[in-house]
């Protein structure tokens, strides 16, 4: 994946927004599919939010029969493994990531005031982008994922964010990510003393109205 830079669609709440969160989409999808959901969130006393939502390029998947789709980083076997992963797309997508933070810094957004959000595959990148970065971010979201590089992460990771707050859930009838896969990543991040807000439902790989609200509620706490 030879790219410096990410396609992007944005929606902002309101008029120089000051706090911008990123939000990476799944496997095969692409960012604009989750434009609708900004609507849907009470962001009650928010102050304006620009929202962000990258489009991952399109890599073959080998999990695909080599087909090519909008993927963050490619998949060997499937969610449930984490003992083969694709390290160099990570890191591919964690430099092209960490550019969009830097442009938001550049817009006049401060670091503090920059969330990372992903559903599933983009759930594994704004987790392991976010606690690799080296300045304090704002927050990180994440649905339906997991930590990626399971057992290099702890090493990798920046004490810049120990303190951030988190925000995971995942659906425990979860047929692509298994729920499980959703829990180890919840007990490794607090095992090494994450600030991590864990929610479960009653889903699959899907998102819930329920999980909506309750993740309005947390952004309220956390930006207004």
């Amino acid at each position: 994946m030879n790219r410096t830079f990410l396609q992007y669609s944005q929606t902002d709440t309101g008029a120089d927004p000051q706090t911008s969160i990123i939000w990476m989409h799944g496997l095969g999808d692409h960012g604009s599919s989750f434009i609708p959901l900004v609507q849907e969130f009470d962001l009650t006393g928010c102050p304006p939010i620009r929202f962000i939502f990258p489009h991952a390029p399109e890599r073959p998947i080998t999990a695909n029969a080599g087909y090519p789709m909008r993927a963050w980083f490619d998949i060997y076997s499937g969610f449930e493994d984490s003992d083969m992963e694709d390290t160099e797309g990570v890191h591919e997508s964690q430099r092209l990531i960490t550019g969009l933070i830097e442009q938001e810094r550049k817009r006049g957004v401060p670091y503090d005031r920059i969330l990372l959000a992903g559903f599933s595959q983009g759930c594994a990148m704004a987790l392991y982008t976010g606690l690799c970065f080296p300045e304090k971010l704002g927050g990180i979201i994440g649905l339906s994922g997991y930590v990626p590089l399971i057992y290099s992460f702890p090493e990798e990771r920046h004490p810049a964010n120990q303190d951030t707050p988190i925000f995971l859930a995942h659906g425990t009838e979860d047929e692509v990510v298994p729920f499980s896969r959703g829990e180890d990543s919840m007990r490794l991040l607090r095992a090494l003393n994450y600030n991590v807000s864990w929610n479960a439902y009653h889903m699959t790989h899907t998102m819930s109205l329920t999980e909506v609200n309750d993740l309005g509620d947390w952004l309220r706490q956390l930006l207004a």
